[in-house]
């Protein structure tokens, strides 16, 4: 499959168009590949040392989830990560291609996976968008479970580095609605309040709305940016390599830009 054909299916699947005003999907660099084999390196978000893999690896697409330029640069100079991700696109024909707010949205997107792998059921948007689609998940679970077998199968699906929840009396109280939201969630903590969503699984919250989350009747878990989008991005990786690209890989040089000192011996 070539690559112009590879992003029109795409983005018959997750349209472009449907990503947020503040936001930049789709072609971030086009060096003029559209007619080549695709050979893709799909990733969270688009680094050097991304480039570096694709260089490795003779990939000529980086299909990325997170937008390689948020807004117009001002300039471009050596030494400069954007800068160098480009100049390294145009010298080696690599094109680099985002889908960020509309693969938040769509079956199979960021959110979706998250409600897949908790096994969610009876599953609606957190905000409905267009056609049924929007913005994180909410659904009941499987069975029913405790808070602490809840965390602990987050734990054990999500792998984060770290886990942090709203402070609560009874880790053993029955949780059976949960909601879900890859990456940072926390703007959506009224809507999912109004879900009747007891658990609310997603990221970059900050303390005073882990207190909001707490006196609105609401648990609040953050897993962390990374552990909560990567597997949209593995999904993702699953979907080209069924429609029998050239070659297909998940970047093994992802990274997740915190760490955490319990991990080391000081």
């Amino acid at each position: 499959m070539k690559i112009v054909d590879l992003i029109t299916w795409f983005e018959a699947w997750a349209n472009p168009a449907w990503c947020e005003s503040w936001d930049n999907c789709g072609w971030q660099v086009e060096p003029g590949v559209l007619q080549e084999s695709a050979r893709v390196l799909v990733c969270l978000t688009p680094t050097l040392a991304v480039m570096e893999e694709a260089l490795a690896q003779n990939a000529n697409l980086i299909f990325a989830h997170h937008p390689l330029i948020f807004a117009p640069p001002k300039s471009f100079r050596r030494g400069e990560a954007i800068s160098e991700m480009v100049r390294s696109a145009f010298t080696h024909n690599i094109g680099i291609y985002t889908a960020h707010t509309n693969f938040d949205q769509v079956q199979d997107g960021t959110a979706d996976v998250l409600a897949q792998i908790l096994n969610l059921q009876e599953v609606t948007p957190i905000v409905p968008t267009v056609s049924g689609l929007g913005y994180g998940r909410v659904g009941v679970l499987e069975k029913l479970l405790t808070l602490q077998e809840l965390l602990g199968i987050i734990q054990q699906q999500l792998k984060p580095p770290d886990l942090i929840f709203s402070p609560t009396a009874d880790l053993h109280q029955t949780i059976s609605r949960v909601a879900v939201l890859g990456g940072s969630g926390a703007s959506y903590i009224s809507a999912v309040v109004k879900t009747g969503a007891q658990v609310y699984l997603t990221s970059d919250c900050k303390f005073h709305q882990f207190q909001e989350s707490r006196d609105r009747g609401l648990i609040l878990v953050d897993a962390g940016h990374y552990a909560t989008e990567r597997p949209a991005c593995d999904r993702l990786s699953q979907k080209f390599i069924s429609l029998n690209l050239d070659w297909v890989q998940l970047s093994q040089r992802d990274e997740d830009f915190r760490q955490f000192c319990t991990k080391y011996n000081f």
